[in-house]
């Protein structure tokens, strides 16, 4: 009698089918994208030089429509975006080989919603590296990731520059966690609790390289025993992370037990081809001055950030960026 297998055992070949089919939609994307690249340039070449009226485009999508029914993508609305497409990264020798890595919809979204070009390209590549989905692209824009990023750059011990000067692109200064509808007089326990319950949505804020390990960690010191709030690898730092949360404000003692957890990791969880740990303290508020002078002394490979519970204005941080970047011009011309 022929057992069979279990379920487990046809991973293998379910795991082909899955690689096939990422390779299939990965070349059938490739291959839309640059279809939608050369008919913006054509289209863009023909009107620049007066080739081609604007009004043609309206009989070029009546004329698709007739010539191939049922095919989507190329009404009038669309052939301008696909023009728009070409206009905007043509000249851009960074981000236009990057362009076909994208599906439609995210550039959609992109050019949509940025304003700059560095913008464009931070964008670009932090949806290809993190594989944000539609709507994730979309919240990290409406939370205005890239101001934040420019005008508030990640808060870190020296210890971190020296050891790990990648983390820098590796954590934020704020953390969005309006997903877990936290109200005003929350808990420590709520905050914990909510983001277990929501590790998923947590891990995509964290970003791509952050893997989960534990949950109130426990780590045994001497003969008495600690839990650590959250544990995580980094992948690209080779490093663990530890995460402290407090529902408060910053406070320079915070950075005493984190640092306690980070040598306790070190001498008893870390393994031998790992980097030193690094402790992230996220808390609700924290005066910028009191975390430079804690962190300035620490010698612990330690981060201070906040929490955020509601996402933030972004009419106003983009204001605030207009004015960093004509301050950063101005500085400029008077050097």
């Amino acid at each position: 009698m022929t057992l069979a297998p279990a379920i487990d055992a046809f991973a293998t070949i379910t795991q082909l089918i899955e690689a096939s089919r990422a390779k299939a939609y990965a070349a059938v994307n490739t291959a839309l994208i640059d279809l939608y690249w050369q008919v913006g340039e054509t289209l863009s070449r023909k009107i620049a030089t007066a080739e081609w009226g604007e009004g043609v485009v309206t009989q070029l999508a009546q004329h698709i429509a007739a010539t191939y029914p049922g095919l989507r993508g190329f009404t009038r609305a669309n052939l301008y975006r696909m023009r728009q497409f070409y206009e905007t990264y043509r000249d851009d020798e960074i981000v236009a080989p990057l362009v076909a890595q994208l599906p439609w919809t995210h550039h959609l979204i992109i050019m949509g919603q940025s304003q700059r070009p560095e913008e464009r390209e931070f964008y670009v590549r932090q949806a290809i590296t993190e594989r944000w989905s539609k709507r994730e692209l979309e919240r990290q824009l409406k939370a205005a990731l890239f101001e934040r990023i420019i005008l508030h750059p990640p808060r870190v011990s020296p210890a971190v520059r020296q050891l790990f000067p990648s983390a820098l692109t590796a954590f934020k200064d704020a953390y969005m966690v309006e997903f877990l509808n936290l109200p005003d007089s929350h808990l420590e326990a709520d905050l914990h609790q909510g983001l277990i319950g929501a590790l998923k949505s947590f891990l995509i804020e964290l970003g791509g390289d952050f893997c989960f390990i534990g949950s109130e960690y426990p780590l045994q010191v001497g003969g008495r025993d600690f839990a650590l709030d959250l544990l995580f690898f980094h992948r690209g730092l080779n490093a663990l992370v530890a995460i402290e949360l407090k529902i408060g404000r910053f406070e320079p003692e915070h950075l005493g037990k984190l640092s306690f957890y980070l040598e306790a990791l070190d001498r008893d969880v870390r393994k031998a081809h790992e980097n030193p740990a690094i402790g992230l303290l996220l808390c609700a508020s924290a005066d910028d001055e009191v975390v430079e002078y804690a962190l300035s002394r620490s010698l612990s490979p330690a981060l201070v950030a906040q929490y955020q519970t509601q996402l933030p204005d972004k009419a106003l941080l983009r204001a605030k960026l207009h004015e960093f970047y004509l301050l950063s011009a101005g500085q400029g011309d008077d050097a």
